[in-house]
């Protein structure tokens, strides 16, 4: 039995990370502008915006739309744009 403070050689071997009995696989997420081979954002494109803003009218994170860092930027600033000539609300009620 392993004294308080250290692991079983089994958990050292796996890094430390328990296992949850089950396999799963992490499934990629892919950009959607990447696999449209889009250049550049359009602000003035709504639709495709309001997938990238929460119901509360923040900006959802990279992790959450998959998007990628370059793209991700892009929509950043398309967002702020496209709020600013109030296209977009910058606060949902």
């Amino acid at each position: 039995m392993a004294q308080r403070g250290e692991r079983k050689r089994s958990e050292q071997q796996r890094g430390g990370r328990r296992s949850s009995g089950g396999s799963f696989q992490i499934r990629r997420r892919n950009c959607r502008f990447c696999r449209a081979k889009v250049a550049e954002v359009d602000y003035k494109d709504i639709s495709q915006l309001r997938h990238y803003i929460s119901e509360r009218g923040k900006i959802r994170s990279r992790r959450t739309t998959g998007a990628c860092r370059r793209h991700q930027s892009q929509v950043a600033v398309a967002v702020k744009r496209a709020r600013e000539i109030a296209l977009l609300p910058y606060v949902s009620n």
